[in-house]
Order: structure tokens, then sequence, then C-alpha cells
């Protein structure tokens, strides 16, 4: 019996975690899907564009054969004609449009829209491909942050528990060295006397009061005044959790006996997880300095990886180049060689505009707690003038 039960926990743990990173990989999927998409539809309509001969391209080529055949002029009207010629210059007009918008560049023009990064190294020239990337934007970028506060939620989790951990395992090592021998062993024993207490049944019948219920225990009939109202309410608590894993025990029963229950309860608990959405970032609340120095340490490991294939960029260009990203300014000044090997570090760039969202948030809130103790003090302030 034992045997055939093993296997079944098993089966339903495994559901369990199935239907709970269900709703983080669907948005995953769907972001994923949905840059594939749009790579494909952007690399078939400018990629297939024509290319033609304008006027102002030939205006500029007459341009630039009149000033080659005058080098001989004076240097300042030289550096004129070429700054007024280059100010009629189209990166279109020397691109083959096949090249920029294959697959690859597609994709990473589609990541960088809505990611609202924007480079503007890459950027439509056809109509239909200007009014499909405000369609494209209008849709993706509202995904973009929807797995932006899906992800943060994980996150948050993770630095949440850390930070704890440190602030236990920093008051466990402040408490070790300020206990002295005596209080030591005060709190073994009111530990030990926790235990008994622990152990000892609590009656309940329902419904009762807490007086009925405090009367009704054989302890306290004993001894009334040798227990403090912590050390009873305590034996409440412990009876309580006895009561509640019952009760979880005999639901799962009632589930593994009537199928369709369970499934009703694994749904419902799908939409709660969809509901819970932006709840674990809300409840966030570690130091602002701790962050910006995961944001450090994080933009430092890509600035050390990239100029490995872009050679073109040093630590600190290319630090540079990570923050103005992460930070979706984009301003396009620092292009890559290499866009399709960056494009396969965009769970890196999901992660860190994460990263630097939690930090934006986190320091948003405290500007938040700033203002309101300013303006509190000055009210303070005000009526103290007045009265």
């Amino acid at each position: 019996m034992a045997l055939t039960s093993q296997p079944l926990q098993g089966k339903k743990r495994c559901k369990k975690i199935f239907w709970a990173v269900f709703p983080h990989a669907c948005f995953i999927l769907s972001l994923v899907i949905y840059a594939f998409l749009g790579a494909l539809m952007f690399s078939h309509i400018e990629g297939n564009r024509k290319v033609n001969s304008s006027e102002a391209y030939r205006n500029f080529l007459q341009g630039l054969w009149s000033i080659s055949k005058n080098l001989s002029e004076n240097e300042e009207v030289f550096k004129e004609k070429i700054y007024n010629l280059l100010g009629t210059f189209e990166q279109e007009w020397f691109v083959d449009p096949k090249k920029i918008w294959n697959f690859f560049g597609s994709l990473f023009f589609c990541c960088t829209v809505f990611t609202t990064v924007g480079y503007g190294n890459t950027y439509p020239i056809t109509r239909a491909g200007k009014y499909l990337c405000m369609l494209y934007a209008l849709f993706g970028i509202p995904l973009m942050f929807l797995v932006l506060t899906d992800m943060g939620d994980i996150l948050a989790t993770v630095l949440s528990k850390c930070y704890n951990e440190f602030r236990k395992l920093q008051s466990k090592i402040l408490d070790s060295k300020l206990c002295s021998v005596f209080t030591c062993k005060k709190e073994s024993e009111t530990k030990s006397r926790r235990s008994l207490l622990m152990k000892s049944k609590v009656v309940i019948n329902e419904p009762l009061s807490i007086v009925e219920v405090l009367k009704s225990q054989s302890a306290f009939k004993r001894k009334p005044n040798q227990y403090r109202n912590a050390e009873i309410f305590e034996m409440l608590i412990a009876r309580e959790k006895e009561n509640t894993k019952l009760s979880r025990t005999k639901s799962i029963e009632r589930w593994s006996s009537c199928p369709e229950l369970e499934r009703g309860k694994t749904m419902t608990s799908v939409i709660e997880n969809f509901d819970k959405i932006g709840k674990e970032l809300e409840k966030l609340d570690v130091p602002i300095l701790l962050m910006i120095l995961v944001i450090f340490v994080y933009i430092s490991c890509a600035a050390a990886i990239l100029p490995k294939w872009e050679t073109n960029l040093d630590f600190q260009e290319a630090f540079y180049f990570c923050f103005i990203t992460l930070t979706t300014i984009g301003f396009g000044d620092t292009q890559l060689q290499h866009p399709r090997f960056f494009l396969f570090l965009s769970l890196y760039i999901i992660i860190g505009m994460e990263i630097v969202f939690i930090a934006f948030k986190l320091g948003q809130d405290r500007l938040i707690a700033f203002y309101k103790k300013v303006i509190s003090f000055c009210g303070d302030k005000k009526i103290e003038m007045v009265d």
C-alpha cells in the first residue's frame, strides 16, 4: 500500500509544480512567439523592399563628385561643403535591405521595439513597415511589461528570502556573541518547558469561548498561577496546527476519491496564480544600496564578456552600453558588430531590465516616504506656529 501511494504522491507533486510554473512559462512563451512572428513579418516587408535611386541620392553623388574634383580648394571651404553634403546623407542609400533585415536582424529589431530600447540604428523605411511597427509596439510593450512584472515577483521572492536569511544569520552571530552563560541556560530551560507544554493535549469542544477552553485544561486546573498567557496561547496555537494538518489530509483523501474536485481545485489555484501577479513585487522591502550593488555586479559581468566578440568595445564602453540598454534609454551611439550574438543574451536583457525596474520602484517608494515625512514635518511646524 505504501509503495503504491508513493508514485501517486510523486505524480501529484509533479502536477502541482507544473501548474505552479505554467503561468510564468505561458507569459515567456507568448513573448518568444510574438518576437518570432514579428521577425518573420518585418524580414518579409522590409527585406524585400525595392531600393530606388531617388533624386536626393543622385544629387548626393553629384555633389560628392564635384567636391572630389576641387580638392585644391581652401580647407575651410572644403569642410563647409562636406558638412552641407553629409547633412543630406541617408543610410538606406548604401544598405542592402536583405542583409539588414534578415531573420536575426529583424528579431533584434523586434526586441528593441517591445523592450522600448530603440537604438535607432535599424528602423522601418516602407510605409507599411512603419504602420506595422506602431501596431506591433502597441501589443508588444504591454506583453513585455507583463513578463517583467511576472519575473519581478520571482526575483522579489528570491531577493527577500536571501536578505531575510542574511539578517537571520547576522542576528544569530550577534546573539551568540552577546549571549552569556546564564542567559543561555535560561533560554534552554524555557525551551524545554515550552516543548513540554506543546506536548500536552488541548481539548477543544466547539463552540467554546476562550475562558471555557482554559478552564477545561487539566494543567491549568492543577497549577493555574504558574503559566503565563503567552504559554497558554502557544498551547492553543499548537492544537490549532494539529487540527489544520488533519483537515488537509482529509481534503487530500477526498480529492483522491473524487478526481473532479481535484481538477477544480487545480484550476482554481492556477487562476489564483494569475491574480497574484505583482503582489510579491509590491511587498519587497530591501535596502536600495543592496539593489545598486546587484545592478553594478550584474552589468559588470556582461561588460567583461561582451568585448570577447565585440572587439571595438572595451570594459568601460561595454558597461556604458549595457547600462543604456537595461535602462531602456538606447541612444544608439554604440553600434554592435555582431548583434545576433547579443540577441542570444535576450534572457540577460530581460532579467537585467527587471532588476533595474525593481531598483527604480524601490527608489520611488523611498522618495514617496521622504515626501510624506517632509509634508508631515512642515504641517506639524505650521500647527505649532499657529498655536
